[in-house]
């Protein structure tokens, strides 16, 4: 990475617990909440981890985010709770609502959790990795305000909302983790602070050609559907069921806000154990993931891989290494 240092783990989680206290946080919180943010850059997803402090912190000196709010139950219908966030930092609600889904799934094989009235959790697939280390299989997504444009047309009515897919796999995780859009808005202003291309075109210029210039898409907000109709048509879906299931705000509502807050998120989480093919579960996954990598790859250097795989090595490296981190994003941490 160019123009970067590399912080140690503990100094970084550190400096995001000093300056939560200081942004209304109580220990426990502060701690909690500097860890997610820790774990997302040691595990390589800077976008939402380092990158993105010091706008969660500018959040909170907006009034988006209650650093002291909790989420509350508004109803329970058997495996299915439907709660409010409360404005709270999103990726404590976000902790709250899957350790709940993976609760309720002891008693009904299945536990559902749609929180409404949220905020954005950062990246989805921490809660993905937190629960299939547990056992559990976890479905999550969340909508976003509009960022994108619907397939064929030409502003944005709908948003990239991330989905999370986790399943245990070992002593790790198979996680995916993906915006609708081919790159999150996050990983188009890392590119972007880091001067680089995208690998792939990745939205619209103002003439409305396919670009791979971050700049360019950051500057139109047009980003590309994965998929092209299949993300945009999924967008709508997961946007549908998110706000009906939470009672809380679509993307279009969440939209002339005037801000991305109060979101809505739907944490489902599976109890494999209480299944009777258990026992045969691993094999099973083991002898799909090993014939996913008998693959032929088109680069001989670049080896097929499983959703997260890529996560492991990263996460090993910079706990080795340090995290690395642009000067400048560190500078303004060190500054809050």
């Amino acid at each position: 990475m160019q123009n970067s240092i590399r912080i140690p783990p503990d100094q970084m989680k550190s400096e995001f617990v000093r300056i939560l206290i200081k942004n209304g946080f109580n220990k426990t919180r502060a701690e909690k909440c500097a860890d997610i943010f820790t774990t997302n850059s040691l595990e390589g997803v800077y976008s939402h981890g380092v990158n993105r402090f010091p706008k969660f912190i500018e959040n909170i000196h907006k009034g988006y985010i209650h650093p002291d709010a909790e989420p509350s139950l508004v109803v329970a219908a058997g495996a299915l709770e439907q709660w409010n966030g409360n404005l709270g930092p999103g990726p404590l609600n976000a902790v709250v609502a899957a350790e709940r889904s993976m609760e309720l799934s002891k008693n009904y094989g299945l536990g559902m959790v749609a929180i409404g009235n949220t905020n954005h959790w950062m990246r989805g697939g921490i809660y993905g990795w937190m629960a299939a280390k547990k056992g559990y299989v976890l479905i999550a997504w969340t909508n976003t305000e509009a960022n994108m444009p619907a397939w064929g047309a030409k502003d944005f009515r709908i948003g990239n909302n991330p989905l999370v897919i986790a399943i245990p796999y070992g002593n790790e995780a198979i996680v995916l983790d993906f915006a609708m859009s081919q790159y999150s808005y996050g990983k188009l202003e890392q590119y972007s602070l880091e001067g680089k291309r995208l690998p792939y075109p990745g939205g619209f210029d103002r003439n409305g050609t396919l670009t791979d210039s971050p700049d360019e898409i950051l500057a139109t907000r047009r980003a590309l559907p994965a998929g092209y109709w299949k993300g945009s048509g999924l967008s709508l879906l997961l946007d549908i069921l998110a706000s009906i299931l939470s009672g809380g705000l679509s993307t279009s509502q969440i939209s002339v806000l005037g801000a991305e807050y109060a979101l809505s998120q739907v944490f489902i989480a599976v109890g494999i154990k209480q299944l009777p093919n258990y026992p045969g579960i691993e094999k099973s996954i083991v002898g799909i993931i090993r014939d996913l990598k008998g693959s032929i790859p088109v680069d001989p250097d670049n080896p097929v891989r499983f959703p997260g795989e890529n996560t492991i090595s990263i996460r090993e490296q910079n706990r080795k290494d340090g995290i690395p981190v642009n000067k400048q994003v560190w500078r303004k941490i060190l500054a809050l």
